[in-house]
């Protein structure tokens, strides 16, 4: 396939291919629960520096004046006196990390003493697969809406591009506010619902235009002479030939809606407590950071930049690919 010898000629596009597939494989073993299937266990201390900065000392917030003066006497009728002795004893003489949460790990850790990196990894189960899900869901009805508007014309097609005038017409970010709010319930399929139906006005746009250009073309008005149904015609004949618009659509908008995940779960409206996303990772850096801990940022940040860029970069060698007007 002449496409595929021009994107493996390309040594960058082959490189960014590998970290695009790198990350896939990286959500299916999460999936699978082979790696990451532990990212909330304690691992370490409450933010534990990553293990090159485990010796340098991070200062505790200050105590109240006086109040190292005086640790409380026990009470001998307190039930929990028992308990709170050995709590003490196990703090003075190193209980926590005796008792299996280390000092410094890979990439530290987080307020509850979560490890990073397998939280990064997890988070990009969530956000990887958001991406997908919604990028699947808007170009599928894209191209569903696309091929009916350019191909009928006349009536459907008006009705068709009125639906897509009201949709472009409201900023894409108060239109993904708006459907947020009116979804509501918080979870992985309310974001990809929100992102989807949201998002399926660029591909709809081209498609609908390759499908005016085509259906006027010899190969359709031969495939009309023999008899082929209309349907056939539209997903038969004309759709191979306007493939490449599509998943060079897919690409597009697998980007844009792992970055719009982030900023949905940035802004209270992405995934719900108890789950993991490189947004809701950078959502509580935020407070982080504050007290002198960046690691979480750097992780889920360092991330999403290596797979937005890989797969930036894997689109457009895939588009120029796909052209058939370059010349091999």
């Amino acid at each position: 396939m002449m496409a595929w010898r021009r994107l493996r000629a390309d040594r960058l596009a082959v490189a960014s291919l590998a970290v695009v597939v790198a990350f896939l494989v990286m959500v299916l073993l999460a999936a699978a629960g082979l790696i990451a299937a532990d990212w909330e266990a304690e691992a370490g201390v409450s933010y534990a520096p990553p293990a090159w900065l485990a010796n340098a000392s991070f200062a505790a917030p200050a105590a109240m004046p006086g109040a190292a003066s005086a640790a409380l006497p026990d009470n001998p009728f307190d039930p929990l006196a028992d308990d709170i002795r050995a709590l003490r004893a196990a703090g003075e003489g190193g209980g926590i990390a005796g008792a299996g949460r280390r000092a410094g790990l890979p990439f530290g850790a987080d307020k509850w003493g979560h490890d990073i990196l397998k939280k990064t990894i997890k988070g990009g189960e969530t956000s990887i697969v958001i991406g997908l899900g919604a990028a699947l869901l808007a170009v599928s009805l894209g191209t569903v809406f696309g091929a009916l508007s350019g191909y009928c014309g006349g009536v459907v097609d008006d009705c068709f591009n009125w639906f897509y005038s009201i949709f472009t017409a409201i900023p894409s970010v108060l239109m993904i506010l708006a459907v947020a709010a009116v979804l509501q319930q918080k979870g992985v399929l309310t974001i990809v619902l929100i992102l989807g139906l949201t998002g399926w006005t660029g591909p709809y746009r081209l498609i609908r235009a390759e499908y005016l250009k085509h259906k006027g073309r010899e190969y359709v008005l031969a495939a009309d002479a023999i008899g082929a149904s209309h349907w056939r015609r539209m997903f038969v004949h004309i759709f191979p030939n306007v493939s490449h618009v599509v998943l060079v659509q897919l690409s597009i908008l697998v980007v844009g809606f792992i970055k719009a995940e982030v900023i949905l779960s940035f802004l209270g409206f992405g995934v719900p407590v108890g789950v993991v996303s490189w947004g809701s990772m950078l959502n509580e850096a935020q407070g982080e950071l504050l007290l002198g801990r960046w690691w979480q940022l750097a992780a889920a940040a360092g991330a999403m930049a290596v797979l937005v860029t890989a797969f930036s970069l894997f689109t457009d060698a895939l588009r120029d690919a796909l052209d058939p007007k370059v010349k091999s």
